[in-house]
């Protein structure tokens, strides 16, 4: 399997697309105004404690109070030892007995805001690295279950503890990239992960509460870390200094990946030449298509999300049944491509059109396994139903697409969605190269309603500034009072 990393860079936000055969199967978006949080470590402050729901909030000096749970609490030797809870295993104590309202802790963010929920953390931090998870608060050394052969697992665990020395009671995860590596390249892992966590410890004694004390990797060199294994064979970055920052990154730490990347100076947008534009664009509709004739209907709700599959145009060739098995099968392999580009999470509903015979819906449910192999996220699959319905859950630590690209759409109170004025503005803006490259103008006139011209002209002036002296062509703006917030027209003068 061939697998690319593109890696498109503005001043606004930096975006990671995962190619796998010349397919769109994972996209990231990170912009400067509004980074994620997930694996920042902040000093915080308990606001309040919640006995009844065995959870506290805490004050990380963000606009809505953090919230921890009892279970995501790192258990001080003088609070609880690993206590036997009737043969159940760990015993978690009372949140009472845990924290206290004032009191300062060390948190990391294990799930982002999403909607009107405030960051989820966690005491249990752990910091990754390219090879190895750094646990400082846990003893265990663990392996990835991605790495499936025992022989193997066993030669890490051992190469891990050999490092790590008997004096040593830090805990390590191996993550699924050490999968053949040798002892220097565990001791290298160990080693910066160490100056890593003594820098933090340093800092958070110096750190106010409400002020971060260990801020994550951008989004460039986050990607080259988590997701780069033996199956990539490129990685193209459209931003020179992205790329010289890469380069440095990579040869610092991943220095067998420094023949795998190239720098993209090509006039044609990067994401336009493997077609990763109109995936996105694709990607925010409700109804996926199937080659066969079939369909997806997805969508999201805020308890749920729910995939509806249907034969729609396919008729088959032999008999109703063998239709419906070849359509449940291709479905499969959709709707797991589906949820890593929409990044969807939580509880996930799946409708596969129902099926008489019990070895079709195994076969259905063992390829939904398998195409949910190479998610990166966690996920775990029910049975079917007695109604056909198959659930499943997909771990959410980050926004879906739709959520980060869109808003509620003010027209029809929230029934639908539409591009936020920040997505509008920056595909405006791709759309000025797009046409400057390929076009001889004098000038351009931008047409798109009021909330869009506004943000342009107000919020984004300093973006605008740069992009007229980048392109040396002056931009002005007209407001059309008829357009939504979507459309816009880019009029070359």
């Amino acid at each position: 399997m061939s697998e690319e990393i593109l890696i498109n860079v503005t001043p606004q936000e930096t975006r990671v697309a995962v190619v796998e055969n010349g397919v769109l199967q994972e996209i990231f978006i990170e912009r400067a105004r509004r980074r994620g949080l997930v694996g920042n470590i902040y000093k915080g402050r308990v606001q309040r404690v919640l006995p009844g729901m065995q959870a506290a909030f805490v004050d990380i000096g963000l606009e809505r109070a953090a919230f921890i749970h009892a279970s995501d609490i790192h258990q001080a030797e003088s609070v609880a030892q690993e206590e036997d809870d009737g043969g159940n295993g760990r015993h978690t104590p009372a949140i009472t007995e845990l924290l206290r309202e004032g009191q300062d802790i060390l948190a990391q963010v294990i799930k982002d805001p999403l909607g009107s929920k405030g960051a989820r953390l966690t005491t249990h931090i752990t910091i990754p690295a390219r090879f190895l998870v750094l646990m400082p608060f846990a003893r265990n050394v663990g392996v990835s279950q991605k790495i499936e052969d025992p022989d193997e697992r066993t030669r890490l665990r051992e190469l891990v503890l050999a490092a790590r020395g008997e004096d040593d009671s830090t805990g390590y995860i191996v993550r699924t990239a050490a999968e053949g590596i040798d002892a220097p390249a565990v001791q290298a892992d160990m080693a910066y992960l160490k100056r890593v966590w003594a820098e933090i410890t340093q800092r958070a004694a110096l750190t106010a509460p409400g002020h971060i004390v260990h801020e994550d990797l951008p989004l460039a060199m986050r990607a080259i870390r988590d997701l780069v294994d033996a199956e990539v064979e490129k990685i193209r970055i459209d931003s020179r200094e992205t790329f010289d920052k890469v380069l440095k990154f990579v040869h610092k730490f991943i220095p067998e990946l420094r023949g795998g990347i190239e720098y993209y100076p090509g006039p044609r947008p990067i994401f336009d030449l493997y077609g990763v534009e109109d995936e996105i664009q694709r990607a925010l509709e409700p109804r996926v298509p199937l080659k066969s004739g079939g369909h997806l209907v997805i969508e999201q709700t805020e308890a749920m999300t729910t995939i509806d599959v249907n034969t729609g145009a396919f008729v088959g060739h032999r008999n109703l049944e063998e239709t419906i098995f070849k359509t449940n099968l291709e479905a499969t392999q959709a709707i797991a491509r589906q949820l890593r580009l929409r990044n969807l999470g939580g509880i996930i509903i799946i409708d596969f059109i129902d099926m008489e015979d019990e070895d079709h819906k195994r076969q259905v449910l063992r390829a939904l396994e398998q195409a949910l192999a190479r998610d990166h996220a966690k996920t775990h699959i029910s049975q079917v139903s007695p109604l056909g319905l198959v659930e499943m859950t997909r771990k959410r630590t980050r926004e879906s697409l739709e959520h980060v690209l869109c808003e509620p759409c003010p027209t029809c109170s929230g029934r639908g969605t539409v591009k936020t004025p920040e997505t509008v503005c920056y595909e405006i803006f791709r759309e000025i190269l797009r046409e400057v490259r390929q076009f001889e103008v004098d000038r351009l006139l931008v047409l798109a309603s009021q909330e869009v011209v506004d943000l342009i002209l107000d919020e984004e002036s300093a973006s605008l500034a740069e992009l007229e002296d980048f392109i040396g062509k002056p931009i002005q703006f007209q407001v059309e009072t008829q357009y939504t917030q979507e459309q816009y027209d880019v009029v070359l003068v």
